[in-house]
């Protein structure tokens, strides 16, 4: 049977109004802008405000915006594959709450819970699909309301983190172009580096999980990085090799932006100028599974035809992966 190749035909994205800056918190713990700065390279990130609105509704708004950007219908959709870590249920999917809202009837739906690695096991997930015949126009998102699990009282978390979406549609390439390869790594992380507490079925949401504050992200600080900081470098060195590719071979490095540091040790493991690497995490923080289609969204318009990329992340877990591929869209 013939393999196809899937390739990405369109990008929507969706940022909450509220721009809340270093300054902002500076007034809620003890921080200051010059210190999350120089540690994370953010200024600020975007907050959804409206107690009424959540994780759906952010992927929906950018799964809109794509669909209308390449003229597709929602009826004309096979699959929904959202990933997120903040979902507006346990269940059911918060893909198929987006499936309702957008009006997508011919499609099914589900969600892929890989952390900040999410949107890549999705992209990996409906390209597969694409590959075998099975589906012909995929919605992939990433959607994270991280504010929604945040302690801001912790500076070690509440600092890193913004709201926000990012969505891609995935077709068939007929060109060349498009999903060439991808590699993915997990490793159980038992000494819950990062994680969240409670809420799940091993611990229950219950009075004292609400007052000890379990609900909301924990991390050890040093050992995500540490560990962050290798695993992208290594993935995508990993990928390269195994595509003999060179870095004046590749025209973008598209990093999950988690920190800049860590994204500028990627880059120079990975043998790539500045000048080559997408960075929007001064402006949204680190948006969770809506950083790499954030920034697709916002590099678009500096793509070629052809162009190669290597999209790269790491997460809790431990997740990580890196997918090449070749830009499709003129």
């Amino acid at each position: 049977m013939e393999v196809k190749q899937a390739k990405i035909t369109a990008v929507g994205h969706y940022l909450p109004e509220f721009r809340m800056t270093n300054f902002e918190l500076e007034k809620l713990m003890d921080t200051n802008d010059e210190w999350i700065r120089t540690r994370t390279g953010i200024s600020e990130r975007r907050i959804l405000k409206d107690p009424d609105k959540a994780t759906a509704f952010m992927g929906a708004e950018a799964a809109k915006e794509a669909l209308e950007s390449s003229g597709t219908s929602a009826e004309e959709i096979d699959l929904i594959v959202l990933a997120t870590v903040t979902p507006d249920y346990l269940f059911p999917a918060t893909a198929c709450l987006v499936q309702n809202m957008i009006g997508a009837t011919n499609a099914f739906a589900f969600d892929v819970s890989a952390a900040c690695s999410g949107f890549l096991y999705a992209l990996s997930t409906g390209s597969m699909y694409i590959e075998a015949g099975r589906a012909k126009k995929v919605l992939v998102i990433g959607a994270d309301k991280m504010s929604s699990i945040l302690d801001y009282t912790d500076r070690t978390t509440s600092i890193l983190f913004g709201d926000g979406a990012g969505a891609v549609i995935l077709e068939e390439s007929t060109d060349g172009t498009g999903i060439i390869d991808q590699i993915h790594h997990s490793e159980g992380d038992t000494n819950c580096s990062l994680y969240q507490h409670a809420g799940g079925s091993r611990n229950p949401a219950t009075i004292e999980t609400v007052k000890n504050r379990q609900h909301h992200v924990t991390q050890d600080g040093r050992a995500v990085f540490k560990k962050a900081t290798m695993g992208m470098a290594d993935v995508s060195l990993e990928i390269m090799e195994k595509n003999n590719l060179e870095p004046e071979d590749i025209a973008w490095l598209v990093p999950h932006q988690a920190n800049l540091r860590i994204i500028d040790a990627t880059a120079n493991r990975m043998g790539l100028s500045s000048e080559k690497v997408m960075i929007n995490i001064d402006k949204y923080g680190n948006t969770t599974a809506g950083t790499i289609p954030l920034c697709l969204y916002d590099w678009k318009d500096k793509l070629n035809h052809g162009d190669n990329l290597i999209l790269a992340a790491f997460g809790g877990g431990f997740t990580w992966g890196a997918i090449y591929l070749k830009w499709g869209l003129k």
